[in-house]
């Protein structure tokens, strides 16, 4: 008997081993565990929807001669220079990894532009000089530190910028010489948050500076060149967001959004001699999201965030008033910027049916120009899926009525019914869908009949400070509670099919996915995690230094005792034995903010629990896809997945 149970033990655990042991094969930079290999037909169908590209205004080029762009002909995007609406783009960086940004030096002589640039997604990126003339670059940092936030003086002969190469951990602000831009001074060295520099005073003797400590506050100061002090505008006791942009043409006053004491991002016009401020835009009931000035800072624009969509504003900065732009097209609206004479505004619109391009605005005509004509696959776009904005009960209330949350519905166009269901979850935590181009959704409803519906749970920007802060720390899994509700009012609509449905996310919408199917296990088909948290205790301790107090701020200081143990109690790791459905985890190798060990860890213990995982991991990657043949690869993979776990 004894050696009979001896044999029964050996088996299961041979049993066990040989239900977690994967299939493993490498593609290029991908590596993949127990992914199939994709089927002829689905290449083929989703192949023109991978044939889309869409371009961003990165800054105009000098003496007003046309614009710099950032878009991708081949594996990456690259800048390109455009001197004419609807004309040639002419490519100006060839590098493997994408650049996105540039700016050009004021003063013209020196003919050449900063940018940044990282290598494999690693977000260590490097700043760099890029000679117009030579057509050579050559970087400028150390090679080792993070660096971003580039900012030209007025006259052009001195750039600021923030970098973490004092300790590698806290940003920090340095200013160099254009006539030695390798040799850059440390000007604010405080330690917490980060510091960047939003605006030069007309003088360029000060400058603005904000310290970003959370989605939920930042200060705002003065820094004084001259005498290196600084000067903090706001009230340092006030939990609010408090972020100051730019200068008046006089030097005396500045611009800041700020909803302190309010609900919503509010715009106001901040007097230093009197050391008040006065709102501007108290009319306007959304978040303030954009703002910049003309180069002599008499007229400004900012774009409002109303549920979801951009609204354009005009502001003359002499007398403060304002006017809406009319006759934009309804959708996104971001990078706005001035040309040097400052009459024409260039802006990004992103709209469902038409991928981010290129306006501008000539501020005297009110005309609208586009400049570039984006490829979208040989698509017809007008046949892709309308946002439907809808709103469901949850479990809460709000002064006696049941709390609302607010979410886009994406459906085939006519009337169906009992559609299967993706619900797809964005990150941040406090990021929001909003309604953009998606040549993905638009495969998964044209080509699959899979409806797509994206909410904005609390926790998510956009609807206010309070809706904000609704799942902070303790309150975490409330929002996911949102998700269950969610569920629920999929299950009871005769347009989706409540027998399948699926969760996908990213970032920290790859823990909500995660959370959602151990928490509803048997009321989800599959999910799909890309580069998401399993464990919040790992993660707080593994994420990158210099990133790891901003996180704690949100989640929770995993160091004290109670909150370890909430972190540890609501940490996916920690409940593979409820999860019983296919999961699919995609995963960059070089992620700084959720490292790869966040996907290794949850998918060796969903094997070790006899579940079934797909595997999908890029060694040229970080947070997230920015490579072609990789983003192609992922989305031929998801597309396989959902048709055999959540079709089927």
């Amino acid at each position: 008997m004894k050696n009979l149970n001896v044999k029964i033990l050996g088996f299961l655990i041979l049993f066990a081993t040989l239900s977690y042991a994967q299939e493993r094969r490498e593609e290029g930079n991908m590596v993949l565990e127990d992914v199939p290999a994709v089927p002829a037909e689905i290449k083929e169908r989703i192949q023109q929807y991978q044939n889309t590209r869409s371009a961003s205004l990165v800054d105009w080029l000098p003496g007003d001669r046309g614009i710099m762009i950032s878009t991708r002909f081949g594996n990456t995007n690259q800048l390109h220079s455009v001197k004419d609406p609807g004309g040639f783009r002419n490519q100006i960086t060839f590098f493997d990894e994408p650049v996105s940004n540039g700016l050009f030096c004021p003063m013209e002589e020196y003919n050449g532009f900063l940018f940044t640039k990282d290598i494999g997604g690693n977000e260590f990126a490097q700043i760099y000089w890029y000679d117009m003339q030579t057509r050579n670059s050559e970087m400028l940092s150390d090679g080792e530190s993070v660096n971003f936030g580039l900012n030209w003086s007025n006259k052009g002969d001195k750039f600021a910028f923030t970098s973490t190469r004092r300790n590698k951990k806290d940003f920090d602000i340095y200013v160099s010489s254009i006539a030695t831009p390798k040799e850059a001074s440390i000007k604010i060295d405080r330690g917490s948050g980060y510091w960047i520099v939003t605006d030069w005073s007309p003088d360029d003797n000060k400058l603005i500076v904000i310290q970003y400590l959370s989605s939920t506050r930042s200060n705002s100061f003065i820094f004084y060149l001259s005498s290196n002090e600084l000067s903090q505008i706001n009230d340092s006791e006030s939990e609010a967001v408090f972020m100051a942009r730019s200068w008046d043409k006089s030097g005396k006053n500045a611009y800041i959004l700020t909803n302190e004491g309010r609900e919503f991002t509010t715009l106001a016009k901040y007097d230093m001699e009197k050391g008040k401020y006065d709102f501007l835009t108290s009319d306007i009931p959304w978040d303030v999201d954009g703002f910049t000035t003309n180069s002599d800072n008499t007229k400004a624009a900012f774009t409002v965030n109303e549920n979801g969509f951009s609204r354009l504003y005009l502001l003359d900065m002499a007398s403060n008033q304002y006017q809406p732009v009319k006759a934009l097209p309804i959708g996104q609206i971001s990078s706005l910027k001035f040309n040097s004479a400052g009459d024409q505004l260039g802006m990004v619109i992103n709209t469902t049916e038409t991928p981010g391009d290129i306006y501008t605005l000539n501020l005297a005509s009110e005309k609208i120009t586009r400049w570039t004509y984006s490829e979208v696959g040989g698509l017809n776009t007008s046949k892709f899926p309308k946002p439907e904005l809808i709103t469901y009960e949850t479990f809460d209330e709000v002064d006696g009525k049941p709390r609302m949350i607010p979410a886009f519905v994406y459906k085939p166009q006519g009337e169906k019914e009992n559609l299967p269901v993706m619900i797809s979850i964005h990150g941040g935590p406090e990021g929001q869908h909003v309604p953009n181009f998606s040549s993905f959704y638009a495969f998964l409803v044209n080509e699959m009949g899979i409806a797509v519906i994206a909410p904005n749970v609390r926790g998510s920007s956009g609807y206010g400070k309070t809706y904000l802060k609704l799942d902070n720390e303790f309150n975490r899994e409330n929002s996911v509670k949102d998700i269950g509700k969610l569920i629920e009012w999929i299950r009871n609509s005769p347009d989706f099919d409540g027998e399948k449905i699926a969760v996908f996310g990213g970032s920290y919408g790859g823990y909500m996915v995660l959370s959602s199917m151990f928490n509803y296990n048997d009321k989800l088909k599959c999910g799909i995690d890309i580069v998401g948290i399993s464990n919040f205790v790992t993660f707080l301790e593994n994420t990158e230094e210099y990133r790891r107090d901003l996180r704690r701020i949100e989640y929770g200081d995993e160091r004290d005792p109670k909150m370890r143990e909430y972190l540890e109690s609501i940490s996916p790791t920690n409940h593979v034995n409820e999860i019983t459905i296919p999961l699919f985890v995609i995963q960059g190798a070089n992620d700084p903010r959720v490292p790869a060990s966040e996907s290794e860890q949850m998918v060796k213990s969903i094997r070790e629990n006899g579940g079934i995982v797909w595997y999908m991991l890029a060694k040229d990657e970080g947070h997230g896809f920015q490579k072609k043949e990789n983003q192609d690869m992922m989305t031929e993979a998801i597309a396989l997945f959902l048709r055999e776990n959540l079709l089927k």
